[in-house]
């Protein structure tokens, strides 16, 4: 190996909560980055006892450990593209959008591409954000990509909840005037195909495909959200990560279609999903 010239790495950072039954959060995140071929680093927000019955306990972790992980990650790796999953209050959001703020305005070079998933409840129905959380979360101008399913965009309008297509795209709009510069809308729980809007201030893009039948979902948004951060980190436009996570998503709920993991509702599968098995 020529030491003078040592390899570059693809890095992205997710900043997240802990899924102790590793189907969602912080552990969907690492291994969805692995399984693509991308260096994962973290900063974890909460901890949560869960698994695939429920959520049993959350703990929020204190604020200056929050911003203490991601400052000893940005200072040392050159990180292309941040998720933010479950931020748990609005405390926390709102010191963690403002050390993320300081870094896009003090760096030199193109600052880290950021994809929002505005996680508030789990999939298991428990809650997982605190008093003031949604109206901190409106005022957030500097995501590139918010991806919210049809309740959290719902919330962050104190709006009835999307009920077709048309709704998902006017709510899209409404959501990017708030200031994302695109919001991915996820249909996933309207009737029919799955179908999820790109939606930016020019245009409307629409994906779609044919729903699969499986109980083993949890995980879905955290592993949509964090394939759109890899895919960017891999040279990929904002369109092109979309249909690609889209893809990877589709064939890790096929793949975990059968399996039995826990006595609930299982994750999807990522493992052995990596970039070669979706350039076909």
């Amino acid at each position: 190996m020529d030491r003078g010239n040592p390899l570059v790495t693809p890095i992205a950072l997710t900043i997240a909560g802990s899924d102790s039954g590793g189907g969602a959060g912080i552990q969907a995140d690492l291994k969805t980055f692995a399984a693509l071929g991308v260096f994962g680093a973290s900063a974890i927000t909460a901890l949560t006892a869960q698994n695939t019955r429920g959520v049993r306990a959350i703990h929020l972790m204190p604020i200056e450990i929050v911003l203490a992980q991601i400052d000893a990650v940005l200072e040392d790796f050159d990180v292309v593209a941040i998720k933010i999953g479950m931020l748990g209050s609005a405390e926390i959001v709102e010191a963690v959008a403002g050390r993320l703020r300081a870094v896009q305005d003090r760096r030199s070079s193109t600052p880290p591409f950021l994809v929002y998933d505005p996680v508030m409840v789990a999939s298991s129905g428990d809650a997982l954000a605190g008093a003031g959380f949604v109206e901190v979360i409106r005022s957030l101008p500097l995501v590139d990509c918010l991806t919210p399913n049809l309740a959290e965009a719902a919330a962050l309008l104190d709006e009835p909840q999307a009920r077709n297509e048309d709704d998902m795209a006017r709510q899209g709009r409404a959501l990017v005037r708030l200031g994302p510069r695109a919001v991915l809308m996820k249909g996933g729980h309207l009737d029919g195909d799955a179908v999820d809007l790109l939606v930016t201030a020019e245009a409307v893009q629409r994906y779609a495909a044919p729903r699969i039948d499986s109980r083993n979902l949890h995980g879905t948004g955290c592993t949509l959200s964090s394939t759109i951060a890899t895919h960017i980190v891999l040279g990929a436009s904002l369109a092109e990560a979309v249909a690609r996570a889209k893809d990877f998503v589709r064939a890790a709920i096929e793949r975990g279609r059968e399996v039995k993991l826990g006595g609930g509702a299982g994750p999807l599968l990522t493992l052995a999903l990596g970039a070669s098995s979706l350039d076909s």
